[in-house]
């Protein structure tokens, strides 16, 4: 039950804390959550064309098990949201891209809800384990909405910077460099 949830957050604190030795490109949380979150979604992407038991993530047979009967195609929709998160897993890497990408995953983590939902609803096992419930199912996917959201921005067009940049010279000569 735990196991997605742990693909993020260890991640992310273990970028953070090369962030801590020096690593500038961890030296944010926000970069950090970003490149956690794509960590996660290179192992939720890669099982979608797993079979069932070759890791610890659930598989192919188990992810098209969880597709609501309303949705055509079962098996080529897990494909398609298991391509969807690769790319979004590359483009959570790449600055000039993170945005897109990290708003694009929201719309794809909300879409994918449903799913979600009917899994815990109708009791769809998982790699053998057992449904994971409701009161963790939707909180959980609610925090991957917000680290897409979140990660996918950057100090400059975050809330409260009223979208006003310093150029670097006067950046420069502000801190009396």
């Amino acid at each position: 039950m735990f196991s997605t949830l742990m693909l993020l957050v260890g991640p992310m604190l273990g970028f953070r804390l090369l962030g801590s030795l020096g690593i500038s490109r961890f030296a944010t949380w926000r970069n950090s959550g970003a490149h956690g979150l794509a960590v996660m979604l290179v192992a939720t992407g890669t099982a979608h064309f797993m079979p069932s038991g070759v890791t610890v993530m659930p598989g192919h047979d188990d992810l098209t098990a969880m597709v609501p009967p309303f949705v055509p195609f079962p098996d080529a929709a897990v494909h398609v949201t298991g391509v969807l998160e690769l790319l979004g897993a590359a483009g959570l890497v790449r600055a000039r891209t993170r945005r897109a990408a990290g708003a694009g995953l929201a719309v794809l983590f909300v879409l994918m809800l449903p799913a979600n939902v009917y899994a815990a609803v109708e009791d769809i096992p998982l790699d053998g384990d057992p449904a994971t419930p409701l009161w963790f199912r939707i909180p959980e996917q609610v925090l991957f909405v917000s680290v897409a959201l979140w990660a996918s921005t950057t100090a400059g067009n975050a809330r409260g910077s009223r979208g006003r940049t310093v150029p670097p010279c006067t950046r420069d000569s502000a801190a009396g460099r």
